[in-house]
């Protein structure tokens, strides 16, 4: 009794023991083995592992591509208008005991802290080698490469590797934003003036080809009318003559009837004529002309 009593304790202590030497690493973490803030051993593979009980300790890292916000910053490109940047990155630790080294006890938050100052350095740089117009276009794509592989060798230090950085947003600073649209209204209204005035120009260079055609039509159009007018007097006063020449009654018969038609009409109400006028020749007689006296 007394000797199962007293193994009792003992076998407690052993199973103890053996659990605490026993850890598990998981397929997302990888493991340091630290005896006395050294490092023993890295576990990088999933499964069972062994460490000495009291002396040792773990400590476990994400294995995953973890991402990191960085906090808004301004800049100021080479037209030296202000830019409010927000970006991201996404990283993964790589060589565990370097990372130990580097951030010690700080873990995470410290290796992050310093990914920041990082990445808010190179961002700074690179775009502010650049105009604003670049960091706002579709091909600030290069841009992103550009800070990611400037950091990847101080990141590296750390243990870490940068796989991407990108821009979330890039805006003006509110004070900025005023001023700026205002450059943009004064550089849309110059715009429409510039091409309010060329259409006007174009406007003037067609209404005087159309007046100038205008006048060229009209003036051909009138002298192929005084041709033709021309050419029918010329065809009148021809059948006039051949007419005369025929018939010397007839054609007097013809011309007073002409001068009646014009005379005679409603707004001449009153005409003064001698009595032996020879305007009326061919009214007073149904012969024909009287015979002059």
């Amino acid at each position: 009794m007394r000797k199962t009593s007293f193994l009792l304790p003992i076998l407690g202590v052993v199973i103890l023991t053996a659990l605490s030497s026993i850890f598990i690493v998981d397929e997302r973490e990888k493991a340091l083995v630290l005896q006395f803030g050294r490092v023993i051993n890295v576990k990088e593979d999933p499964g069972l592992a062994f460490k000495l009980p009291l002396i040792q300790e773990v400590v476990r890292y994400d294995d995953r591509i973890l991402s990191r916000d960085i906090d808004p910053l301004e800049v100021t490109p080479l037209d030296d208008r202000r830019l409010v940047v927000d970006a991201f990155a996404r990283y993964r630790i790589t060589d565990v005991e370097r990372f130990r080294q580097a951030v010690g006890v700080g873990g995470i938050e410290f290796a992050e802290d310093r990914i920041d100052s990082i990445l808010r350095a190179q961002t700074r740089e690179i775009l502010g080698s650049v105009a604003s117009n670049d960091i706002l276009s579709s091909d600030r794509a290069a841009l992103m490469l550009r800070i990611r592989n400037g950091a990847v060798a101080q990141a590296n230090a750390l243990g870490v590797e940068i796989i991407d950085v990108r821009l979330k947003r890039t805006d003006l600073p509110a004070q900025n934003l005023d001023a700026t649209f205002a450059r943009m209204r004064a550089e849309r209204e110059r715009e429409a003036a510039d091409e309010r005035a060329r259409g006007n120009e174009a406007a003037q260079r067609v209404r005087a080809q159309a007046d100038r055609t205008q006048v060229e039509i009209v003036s051909e159009a009138r002298r192929e009318a005084e041709i033709t007018r021309g050419e029918a007097d010329a065809q009148r006063n021809a059948i006039f003559a051949d007419a005369f020449g025929e018939d010397e009654e007839f054609f007097e018969f013809y011309r007073s009837l002409n001068a009646y038609r014009k005379a005679l009409r409603g707004e001449n109400s009153t005409m003064v004529l001698t009595p032996d006028s020879e305007f009326f020749n061919y009214l007073r007689s149904d012969q024909g002309a009287v015979p002059r006296q």
